[in-house]
């Protein structure tokens, strides 16, 4: 086991100081070799340190320089050494982190990490948060979480009614909202067409909510 982690690290080492000397994005015959790994399923396990090889030689010509410092796409960027180093002990705990009884000191950190970022932002104190695998879940997660408290005003027990029969609920979005938004009131159940677009920024002395009433007002009228 240790002659295989060691041979993965040192491996993953090496691409990332290689990172500055690579171009960004993978040539072109980097991705014609993935063809390499179209294979019939193998009747007989793969040596460990096989897999190792053919995955870093194979596949790391093949990908977007995404962790080295000339990346600018998306809203991401490398990692730190040591967040990838932390990653790496994450993965040999292999923790289901579900229940606190059961794996708590990742329950703990994730705690923790939560009440860093509610002092990060100026939260109340008293507010939850949790982490989710990306920006459609993210939204995804925010909009369960409106339409709950949205329904719940208006009398309605979304969890145990469903949406069928519900009031109607319009979504406000800006012009410059994110896909995934709209993938999200989908799977949501709020429908990606009950959404009102706004065009426009807010007015002197103008709140939030004068804001969407306005905008309620102007798509009555259209």
């Amino acid at each position: 086991m240790r002659s295989l982690l060691e041979t993965a690290a040192e491996r993953a080492i090496a691409y990332l100081e290689g990172l500055e000397e690579r171009p960004v994005a993978p040539s072109a015959t980097a991705v014609a070799g993935l063809a390499a790994l179209d294979e019939p399923l193998p009747e007989q396990p793969t040596p460990p340190k096989d897999v190792i090889r053919q995955l870093d030689e194979v596949c790391s010509p093949a990908t977007m320089a995404m962790a080295g410092p000339r990346f600018f796409g998306f809203v991401i960027g490398g990692s730190l050494p040591v967040a990838l180093a932390a990653n790496w002990l994450a993965g040999a705990w292999d923790q289901n982190s579900a229940l606190y009884n059961v794996t708590p000191a990742t329950a703990e950190l994730e705690r923790l990490a939560l009440r860093w970022l509610i002092d990060l932002f100026g939260l109340p104190p008293a507010c939850g948060g949790g982490f989710v695998t990306g920006a459609t879940v993210a939204n995804f997660t925010a909009l369960a979480a409106a339409r709950h408290g949205v329904l719940a005003r208006a009398g309605w027990d979304v969890e145990a009614d469903g949406l069928i029969g519900a009031p109607p609920v319009t979504v406000v979005v800006g012009e410059e909202a994110h896909p995934t938004l709209f993938k999200a009131l989908g799977l949501v159940g709020l429908g990606r067409k009950r959404v009102a677009v706004s065009y426009t920024h807010l007015r002197a002395h103008e709140t939030v909510l004068d804001l969407v009433c306005r905008l309620l007002l102007e798509k009555k009228k259209h």
